[in-house]
C-alpha cells in the first residue's frame, strides 16, 4: 500500500487504500530512508513504505508495486532483480477520456496528469516489458502471464 500526500478522494480510508501523510510526515519518512521508492505526481506526493516492502519480502511473499516512473527508476537502482513492467494506455485520447470519466479531478488536474503521462510515455523501453491497457480483460491476462512467468509458475 503505498503513502501519498494528497487527500482522500470519496470512500478511501487511511490505512485501507493508502497511507495518508502530512507532508511533513512524509518529509521525515524521506529525511530517515524510510522509503523504497517515492516521486511527485500532479501536485502531490506518493511512495512505497520500506517497512511495507521489507515485512513481505522477509515472509517470502512476492510484491507487485504499482508505481510511476520517477519511483521505478528508484527501484531499478536499488532492486535491479526486480521486473519492471510499463502499463501503457492505447493513446493519450483514452487516457484523457478515461480521466475525465472518472470525474475525480478538475480540467486543470486532467491536463497536468496527461503532460506528466505523455512525457512518462517515452520511458516504456527502459522496462522489461510494456502492456497495453486497451481492453482490461486482455491486459490483465498478459500480466498474469509475466508474473506467473517470473515467478516460475
Amino acid at each position: 500500500m503505498s503513502a501519498t500526500t494528497r487527500k482522500p478522494r470519496p470512500g478511501e480510508v487511511h490505512g485501507a487504500d493508502y497511507w495518508f501523510l502530512t507532508a511533513d510526515d512524509f518529509d521525515r519518512e524521506v529525511a530517515g530512508g524510510g522509503f523504497v521508492e517515492w516521486a511527485e505526481y500532479s501536485g502531490n506526493r506518493y511512495g512505497t513504505l520500506r517497512r511495507e516492502l521489507d515485512e513481505r519480502t522477509a515472509r517470502g511473499v512476492p510484491v507487485v508495486l504499482e508505481i510511476e516512473v520517477q519511483g521505478a527508476r528508484q527501484v531499478r537502482e536499488t532492486m535491479p532483480e526486480a521486473i519492471q513492467i510499463f502499463i501503457a494506455p492505447p493513446s493519450v485520447e483514452a487516457l484523457r477520456a478515461r480521466l475525465v470519466g472518472r470525474g475525480t479531478d478538475d480540467a486543470e488536474s486532467v491536463d497536468r496528469r496527461l503532460a506528466v503521462a505523455e512525457h512518462e510515455l517515452e520511458a516504456q523501453p527502459e522496462f522489461h516489458h510494456v502492456v497495453v491497457n486497451d481492453r482490461l480483460e486482455d491486459a490483465v491476462a498478459e500480466l498474469e502471464r509475466i508474473v506467473r512467468a517470473t515467478l516460475g509458475g
